[in-house]
């Protein structure tokens, strides 16, 4: 029951955010790093991956590749989280401290985590019972 109840979470949390990214992207372009080809295609794109993902943990048969991509997609937007914090990046006029910035790199390895483990792909540090 656990499992499920973070697994509708994340699922509401990665829909929430590929709302976002598709509706106002403005505070995601701002964050992408230089080196990021088609800056507005991509934030479109990891929207959109943010969408599927959250679908695809609710429906049995496609939970494991939901939770493989969504724990790829938080690997690979943490370089965003990064350049966000080192450069200390304005969104909406306002620029957040370290008090937000440490937390929230420190975390992605957690939300890389609990997407493979509400998506089934592994059951550590929680061994099934059989």
């Amino acid at each position: 029951m656990v499992r499920v109840g973070f697994r509708i979470l994340l699922a509401i949390f990665y829909l929430g955010a590929g709302i976002l990214h598709l509706v106002s992207p403005r505070g995601f372009l701002a964050i992408t790093p230089d080196w990021v080809p088609f800056p507005h295609f991509m934030i479109a794109f990891t929207g959109v991956a943010e969408i599927a993902g959250a679908v695809g943990l609710l429906i049995p048969q496609l939970r494991k590749c939901a939770g493989i991509g969504l724990a790829l997609y938080a690997l690979c937007v943490w370089p965003a989280n990064f350049n966000h914090a080192i450069n200390g990046i304005s969104v909406g006029g306002e620029a957040l401290g370290w008090w937000y910035h440490g937390p929230r790199l420190a975390f992605q390895p957690v939300l890389i985590w609990l997407a493979l483990w509400v998506g089934q792909v592994i059951d550590w540090p929680f061994p099934r019972t059989r």
